[in-house]
C-alpha cells in the first residue's frame, strides 16, 4: 500500500484552476444565499417567504437534474461548466439591479419580491447542470488514483468558500448593505468564468450517442438504486438536509429569537460550515477508510444530535458551538459519500449519477427550505428544528438494521485497488 499523499490531487495544474474558480463561484452563490435570505425576511417578516425561496429553486434543480445529468454525459464538460457560469452572472447582476431599484423605492415591494424568486428560480434552472458536470468534470482532471484526495478538496473547497461567504455575506450586509453586497458577488462570479478559460477541452467518455433520453435516464437511476451503499448514502444525507437542517430560517433564530442581528446571521452560517470544513481538511491527512459506513451513520446521528440542541437554545454562544459540531458531523458523511461516488461511478456514467445526486442531496436543501418555512410558521422555529433532527436520528437507526451493506462498508479496499 502506498503512502497517503495528502497533496495528490493538487499536483495537477488544473485542477488546482478547477478549485480556484469553485471557490470564487461558491463563495459568491454562499453571500447571495445569505443576502436574499436576510432581504426577503426583512421585506415580508414572514418565515413562509423564506420556504417559498426554497421552492423556487426546488421545482427547477430536481424535476430538471436527470434531463441534465444526460446532458452532462454527451457534452464536453469545460464549455458547459462555462456556459453555467456565463448565466448564473447574469442571474447575480439581475439581483445587484432589483437590489438598487429597491435602495432608490422606485419599484413596489412585490414587484421586487416576485423578481427575486423569477430569479432564484432561473438559478435552480442553472443548479440542475452545475452538480452533474462539476461531477465529471472532476474526474478528468485528475487520474483514478488521486479521485478520493480530489473529492475531498473540492468538498474542503465547496464548504470553505461557504464558510467565508456566508460570514461575509452576513457582516458586508451590516457594513455596505445588501446592493453593493450583490455588486461584489457579481465581480467573483465574473472571476470564476475568467479561471475555468485556463482549463482545456476535455473529451467525451460516453459514446453511447444514439442513446435515447428515457433509455440514457433510465440508465443512470437503475446504476443508483440497485447499489445499496450508493443509494443509502444518499438517503441518509437527503433525509439529514430535508428535515434535520435549518440554514433556511437563520434568519428568523438571529432576529427573532438570539437578537444577534446580521453580523449573528453570518455567525450562524459560518459556524455551520466552518465544522465541516477543518472536518474535511483533517481527512486529507487522515483519511476515512477503515469501517467508513459505521462512520457515516455515526456522523449523521451526531448531525441530528446537534440540530436538536440548537432548536433547544436560546443562547448565542450554545446555538454557535452546536453548529460548529454539527459541521464537524457533516463534513464526515460528505467526505464519505462524495468518495463513494467517485470510486463507484463508471466514466460514461458521471454525469448521469451526478445528477441523481443533486437530486438527492442538492435538491433537498431548496425542499429543506420549504419544509422548514412551513414547520416553522406550524411549530415555531425552534421546535421545527427539535423536531428535523428527530427525524434524523430515526433514520439513521433504521438505516443501520435495514442496510447491512451500508453498515459494513469499508472502502480501503477499493481505494488500494485505485491506487495500484
Amino acid at each position: 500500500m502506498q503512502k497517503n499523499d495528502p497533496y495528490a490531487a493538487l499536483r495537477f495544474k488544473e485542477f488546482k484552476i478547477f478549485l480556484l474558480a469553485r471557490f470564487a463561484l461558491v463563495f459568491g452563490w454562499s453571500m447571495q444565499f445569505v443576502v436574499i435570505e436576510w432581504q426577503v425576511y426583512a421585506m415580508t417578516n414572514d418565515e413562509l417567504s423564506l420556504g417559498i425561496i426554497g421552492l423556487c429553486e426546488f421545482i427547477p434543480a430536481f424535476f430538471l437534474a436527470p434531463f441534465a445529468g444526460h446532458i452532462a454525459d454527451r457534452k464536453e464538460k469545460r464549455n458547459l461548466f462555462l456556459t453555467c457560469i456565463s448565466l448564473f452572472s447574469l442571474i447575480s447582476f439581475g439581483l445587484f439591479w432589483l437590489t438598487s431599484n429597491s435602495v432608490e423605492s422606485s419599484w413596489e415591494t412585490n414587484t421586487i419580491l416576485f423578481g427575486i424568486y423569477g430569479l432564484v428560480f432561473f438559478g435552480g434552472v442553472l443548479r440542475a447542470f452545475f452538480g452533474p458536470t462539476i461531477f465529471s468534470l472532476i474526474a478528468l482532471l485528475v487520474p483514478k488514483s488521486a479521485y478520493p484526495n480530489a473529492a475531498t478538496w473540492s468538498s474542503s473547497t465547496w464548504k470553505g468558500a461557504a464558510v467565508f461567504g456566508a460570514l461575509c455575506g452576513g457582516f458586508l450586509i451590516a457594513w455596505i448593505g445588501v446592493n453593493y453586497t450583490l455588486g461584489i458577488i457579481f465581480l467573483l462570479v465574473v472571476i470564476a468564468l475568467l479561471l475555468v478559460f485556463r482549463i482545456g477541452i476535455k473529451p467525451i467518455l460516453n459514446k453511447k450517442t444514439n442513446e435515447s433520453v428515457k433509455e440514457s435516464l433510465k440508465v443512470g437511476l437503475r446504476f443508483v438504486f440497485n447499489d445499496k451503499v450508493v443509494l443509502g448514502a444518499l438517503t441518509l444525507d437527503m433525509i439529514a438536509v430535508l428535515f434535520g437542517g435549518a440554514v433556511a430560517i437563520f434568519a428568523v433564530f438571529a432576529k427573532d429569537i438570539l437578537d444577534a442581528g446580521p453580523k449573528g446571521f453570518g455567525i450562524l452560517n459560518a459556524a455551520l460550515s466552518s465544522g465541516s470544513i477543518i472536518t474535511m481538511l483533517a481527512t486529507t491527512y487522515i483519511p476515512i477508510t477503515k469501517s467508513t459506513g459505521k462512520k457515516l451513520l455515526v456522523s449523521v446521528f451526531g448531525f441530528g444530535i446537534c440540530m436538536i440542541i440548537f432548536g433547544a437554545s436560546k443562547l448565542m454562544w450554545l446555538s454557535v458551538l452546536a453548529l460548529f459540531f454539527s459541521g464537524v458531523f457533516d463534513g464526515i458523511s460528505m467526505v464519505v459519500r462524495q468518495t463513494i461516488l467517485q470510486l463507484k461511478t463508471p466514466d460514461e456514467m458521471r454525469g448521469r449519477v451526478g445528477a441523481v445526486n443533486s437530486m438527492f442531496v442538492g435538491s433537498s436543501n431548496e425542499l429543506g427550505a420549504l419544509e422548514s418555512g412551513i414547520a416553522a410558521r406550524i411549530f415555531g422555529a425552534p421546535l421545527a428544528v427539535m423536531l428535523g433532527g428527530t427525524v434524523t436520528l430515526i433514520t439513521v437507526i433504521v438505516m443501520s438494521i435495514k442496510n447491512k451493506q451500508l453498515r459494513r462498508l469499508d472502502l480501503q479496499d477499493d481505494i488500494e485497488n485505485h491506487q495500484s
